[in-house]
């Protein structure tokens, strides 16, 4: 089964984009199956080789996969299907916190990993960290790997101070974050590349000290203390 992803598979998509209607999509439903098939074999391999450096919940490539059907019940774009393949991996047990995702797309491929959507009380409890221990956060954020692999943190932020926080704060910048996403993109080429999957595993790889960090932080109250 082939592991890398086929020039085909970016084809697909880009026609879709091009044709994004029922009728279109039904007249070539063997091709979405052929990349399909190539996108669950993709990351089928990368579950495997990830589990070599880290530990994730029990998932499979097909579980993974967003679908490419579109809810426009809500959207004024009522075109049917996602013209990507896109899918997220989560680290296994409550111990080890920060998720994975990547989003393959003909010019606009990219891959993810971080903290998407903290909820209130998490999120709270990582903006105690960043007051305390700001220079730990710049450490690590400005580090050779990450720096190279991600540059800067990005992700939605709040436009002034948070409640209860100052906004003079010397970190305010990191403290208006609402989510902590670390980005790398791609082009065609590197996509459809054989080493794809190698540099893929290696990136994710690279944010490990970021994770093993925060994966402490919210698992301990201020005291240090073990709360899971």
């Amino acid at each position: 089964m082939q592991t890398s992803v086929s020039p085909a598979t970016l084809k697909f998509l880009k026609d879709l984009s091009k044709n994004n209607d029922r009728d279109w999509f039904n007249a070539h439903k063997q091709r979405y199956l052929d990349a399909q098939e190539n996108m669950v074999a993709f990351v089928d391999r990368l579950i495997i080789e990830m589990n070599k450096h880290d530990e994730l919940n029990d998932v499979s490539g097909k579980k993974s996969l967003y679908r490419i059907y579109k809810d426009v019940r809500f959207s004024k774009d009522k075109s049917p299907y996602n013209p990507r393949f896109a899918f997220s991996l989560q680290r296994a047990t409550k111990l080890k916190r920060g998720g994975y995702y990547m989003n393959i797309k003909p010019g606009g491929s990219f891959l993810g990993c971080g903290f998407f959507s903290p909820n209130p009380a998490d999120l709270n409890r990582i903006r105690l960290d960043i007051a305390d221990n700001y220079q730990q956060w710049n450490k690590i954020l400005k580090s050779k790997n990450i720096k190279a692999n991600f540059g800067t943190l990005s992700g939605e932020t709040v436009n002034t101070a948070p409640r209860g926080f100052d906004i003079n704060h010397p970190a305010i910048e990191l403290l208006r974050h609402k989510q902590f996403i670390l980005r790398h993109y791609f082009t065609d080429a590197e996509v459809t590349s054989p080493n794809f999957l190698k540099e893929v595993n290696a990136i994710y790889k690279s944010v490990r000290p970021f994770f093993n960090y925060m994966s402490e932080v919210l698992t301990t109250n201020l005291n240090g203390e073990l709360i899971v």
